[in-house]
Formats: C-alpha cells, sequence, structure tokens
C-alpha cells in the first residue's frame, strides 16, 4: 500500500472498529472496499493523533508563525522603542515577515482554500501596521506622507484584489481610496 491517504483511512477505519465507533461489519466492508483486495494484515493501528498528514502539520506551523509574526508586529508598533537603530531593526525585520508572509498567502491560496484567507488578513494587517510605523518614525506629523502611505496600501489591496479574484480586497481597496478622497475633499473645504 503506497498511498499515504489510503494507509490513515484504513487505519482510521481499523480504529473505528476497534473502539466500536461504526458496527465490526461496516467497517469490514469500508477497510475491503478502500484496501481494494490488498492484504489488510500489514496494517497496524495507529493512535488518532498520529493520522495527522505532513503537509496538515506545516500548514499549523505557518499559521502559528505568522500569528507570531502579527504578535511581534504589533508590539513593534505599540512599544516605543528608545534607540533608533534598534526601531529600525525591528522595522526591518516585521517588514521581511509581512513580506515572507505575503508569499506563503499567496503560494497557500493557490493550494488551499481554507487557509488563504487567514493569511491574507494577517498579511495586509502587518503591511498596513508596516506602513504606520515607518509613518511615525520616520515621517510624524507630515499628513502627505500618511496620506500616501494609506492609499499604497489601498492600492496594494485593490490590487490584490484584482489579480487573485479576492471580493475582500478588492472591496477594502475600493473603500479605502475612497474614504482618503473623501476625507481630502471635506479638508479641501
Amino acid at each position: 500500500m503506497t498511498n499515504p491517504r489510503k494507509k490513515i483511512i484504513l487505519n482510521e477505519i481499523l480504529f473505528w472498529k476497534q473502539n466500536k465507533l461504526l458496527p465490526e461489519h461496516y467497517c469490514d466492508f469500508l477497510a475491503a472496499l478502500y484496501a481494494e483486495g490488498e492484504d489488510l494484515e500489514e496494517l497496524e493501528p495507529v493512535h488518532h493523533k498520529q493520522a495527522i498528514l505532513p503537509s496538515e502539520k506545516r500548514k499549523l506551523l505557518l499559521l502559528i508563525a505568522s500569528i507570531c509574526i502579527a504578535m511581534i508586529a504589533l508590539l513593534t508598533i505599540y512599544f516605543t522603542i528608545s534607540s533608533l537603530t534598534l526601531t529600525l531593526i525591528l522595522t526591518i525585520v516585521v517588514g521581511i515577515a509581512s513580506l515572507i508572509l505575503f508569499l506563503m498567502a499567496f503560494r497557500t491560496a493557490q493550494k488551499n482554500d481554507l487557509l488563504a484567507p487567514v493569511f491574507h488578513l494577517l498579511a495586509a494587517i502587518l503591511l498596513f501596521s508596516m506602513s504606520i510605523r515607518i509613518y511615525t518614525t520616520y515621517f510624524n506629523g507630515n499628513n502627505i506622507a500618511l496620506f500616501c502611505l494609506i492609499a499604497a496600501n489601498c492600492g496594494v489591496w485593490l490590487w490584490s484584489g484584482i489579480k487573485m479574484k479576492l471580493l475582500y480586497f478588492t472591496v477594502s481597496g475600493v473603500l479605502g481610496l475612497l474614504a482618503l478622497i473623501g476625507y481630502y475633499i471635506i479638508n479641501l473645504l
């Protein structure tokens, strides 16, 4: 039996049979159906926790890593550090992490529809928080720089929404740009 998914399914059926989760004749029928005539004697019962595919473990690790990166970004934004070099280093680290998270989200979106929105939203939040951090560190008080950074974020959201056909990014980008234009018009009057 070379297919690991088939092995997992057969081990799960054996687990159901051993723990009497299904009647024994149902489990025998399902096992014969999935084994496709192969010998079932070589199967060893596995514990339920071992039935996780390596790709699922990787996705779980990526989710935990992205949550950690998001927490680092929030700590960077909310806690002001007196040393400019340490602030610059943290800004660069979080910027690189958000770029990596964007790339992971793009790759995950092509393979798995379930975790992709989580990665997309975390990456967008990281990018936006990095933009605000750059503004407060280097352009504090310059409203034109803030306007440009927020417009750039909305433009990235709009472009990502159109490119990847994601409605929530398209709507966020359009609404953000409309809000910026409305704010600019109101301040002119």
